[in-house]
């Protein structure tokens, strides 16, 4: 079940025990943050898009995914700051007075250790923790194989293609979320049909390459998926990114329906091939790949 999705100039008042973050991925060191909250406040859009708007990070969730996976954490209520140059001007000591005091009756209040807010980002874990006004809790960056677990190393994993190890950091696979578009139809004159996903501007996109997938259509069903993810070298088509998903054991037509892609493991990288029968002889495989892996792999 997913969080109610409320801005923070409607929230109604009442007590909350409450998580800060951006939480972009909702990562397994989210998740200590967010235990026992049953708010989670976030920014929308990410705040360096608007702070430094050349630094901004291609994002792992979209604001809806992001209130699906806080709300299987059972929280009631994902909380979103509009954030723009005027709230980011506010003092630290403000965003406190009028975000969590004011608006939210926060009595308990969860950061991770690196988490900064206000002007110049002055306001600091410490400052939160000595507010007699609720009770703080400030979560050390949890580490996993000697690397420190974050959305920016899994942002860099995803786009190196490591993508079964992104999802054991974000404990749950990396999923992306669209309607599906009509491609150049020319999987269905091979045999393998699929269901194509246009990326969204400014979310994260895998390495080029073949990968085992799971496929959520709108109806909840699931299907295995050999998913290709690049610019189909093979044949000329002018087309940019595309993400091509061949359903396994699956047919129908779901033109303009939303699906979900969550992506379990790479098979391989994008390469053309000498003919189109060597081509068709690798996607053989793949599909039997992606059908054991899906099984397998899953995290």
């Amino acid at each position: 079940m997913s969080a109610a999705v409320v801005r923070l100039p409607d929230v109604p008042p009442r007590a909350r025990r409450v998580a800060i973050g951006t939480f972009d991925g909702v990562h397994l060191g989210h998740r200590e943050v967010i235990r026992g909250a049953d708010t989670v406040l976030t920014f929308h859009p990410h705040p360096v898009a608007v702070v430094r708007p050349e630094a901004a990070p291609r994002l792992l969730t979209t604001l809806e995914r992001k209130a699906r996976l806080v709300g299987e954490l059972g929280v009631e209520e994902l909380v979103v700051i509009p954030f723009d140059a005027e709230f980011s001007s506010q003092a630290a000591e403000q965003f406190v007075e009028d975000v969590l005091v004011g608006r939210l009756g926060a009595t308990h209040v969860a950061v991770g250790e690196n988490f900064r807010f206000g002007q110049r980002a002055q306001g600091t874990p410490e400052m939160l923790a000595a507010d007699p006004r609720f009770e703080t809790r400030v979560v050390p960056l949890l580490e996993v194989d000697g690397e420190v677990v974050s959305s920016s190393h899994i942002r860099g994993l995803i786009a190196g293609g490591a993508v079964h190890y992104a999802g054991e950091l974000l404990g749950s696979p990396f999923v992306m979320q669209g309607p599906v578009a009509h491609g150049d139809k020319r999987g269905r004159t091979l045999g393998f049909p699929t269901a194509n996903l246009v990326p969204r501007d400014g979310y994260l996109v895998p390495a080029h390459g073949v990968y085992a997938c799971e496929v959520t259509l709108a109806d909840g069903s699931k299907h295995a998926a050999a998913t290709n993810v690049g610019v189909r070298p093979q044949f000329n088509t002018g087309r940019g990114e595309l993400v091509e998903a061949y359903l396994i054991d699956w047919s129908g037509d779901i033109y303009g329906e939303p699906i979900e892609v969550a992506f379990i493991k790479r098979l391989r990288g994008e390469k053309r091939f000498a003919s189109v029968d060597a081509l068709l002889e690798q996607m053989a495989k793949d599909v039997e790949q992606a059908r054991a892996a899906t099984l397998r792999d899953r995290p």
